[in-house]
């Protein structure tokens, strides 16, 4: 998990990872992230629900694939800061086996990530300091921990919105796609502005912009190409509340964020 040298971060800019804890409630972000996350929030109030569903997704797709599928890899692309339900958590929790390989590319995030995702004695828990544009060294560092000989589930939950050439952004998922192995899956998921409309999309992609901290919301038709290759489960692609929603909660009501799961044939 690195070579234990002290992260140095960033704090004169926003980052994603520490925005979107922001916005979950958490406590590891500062001035300049808070800010930022007011801003956008003034122009998507929902932004906050959006967070919190994706974490939502995330546990009830993982729990899909350990509990009913079977799945005892998983290799999380831009898992963010530390919250409650990480992905080896969830996975744990059914089957405490589960081996678990974490990237992001924020120094904070790789000082967290080595004091808190610790995971069970039976199972694995690693962290690789790479940027999803960096497909190979992704994969070769991911094979010291998960056996690419069996089946995997891939997650990669609103990262493809910061690539912002799609031909770059599909040819990154391709690439991952390739190197797993059949019966693997990708849990996937990104932002776009379906319901939101055009015009609201346009101030928050200046926002972004202005801010030097893109995000590129897309079309569902172009969220839905990232999953080319994959069979999806039911319910297929739609918003984060709809994908396999608790039966007890309230009715749920969609977002501007589809997810899918898909299975590699």
């Amino acid at each position: 998990m690195g070579d234990g040298s002290v992260p140095v971060v960033d704090i004169t800019v926003p980052h994603s990872a520490r925005v979107w804890n922001y916005w979950l409630g958490g406590k590891d972000h500062y001035p300049v992230d808070r800010e930022f996350g007011d801003r956008l929030y003034e122009l998507l109030p929902e932004i906050v629900q959006i967070a919190r569903q994706a974490r939502a997704f995330l546990g009830r797709a993982v729990t899909h694939l350990v509990g009913e599928v079977g799945i005892r890899q998983f290799l999380d692309i831009g898992t963010g800061l530390p919250t409650a339900d990480n992905t080896h958590e969830v996975a744990q929790r059914i089957a405490p086996e589960s081996r678990i390989v974490y990237v992001d590319h924020d120094p904070l995030v790789l000082a967290h990530a080595r004091a808190l995702l610790i995971g069970s004695p039976a199972g694995a828990t690693n962290y690789i300091d790479a940027d999803v544009r960096e497909p190979k060294k992704i994969l070769q560092a991911a094979s010291e921990t998960l056996d690419f000989t069996r089946p995997i589930g891939l997650i990669m939950l609103g990262i493809m919105g910061n690539v912002a050439d799609l031909d770059e952004a599909y040819a990154i998922v391709r690439e991952l796609r390739d190197a797993l192995p059949a019966g693997s899956y990708l849990v996937f998921k990104d932002g776009t502005y379906a319901v939101m409309g055009q015009d609201r999309a346009e101030s928050i992609h200046s926002l972004h912009k202005d801010e030097k901290f893109p995000y590129h919301m897309r079309t569902p038709e172009q969220v839905a190409r990232f999953l080319d290759g994959f069979e999806l489960v039911e319910p297929g692609l739609v918003s984060t509340p709809l994908w396999r929603p608790d039966p007890s909660a309230e009715p749920p009501v969609p977002i501007d964020d589809l997810c899918g799961v898909g299975r590699k044939l």
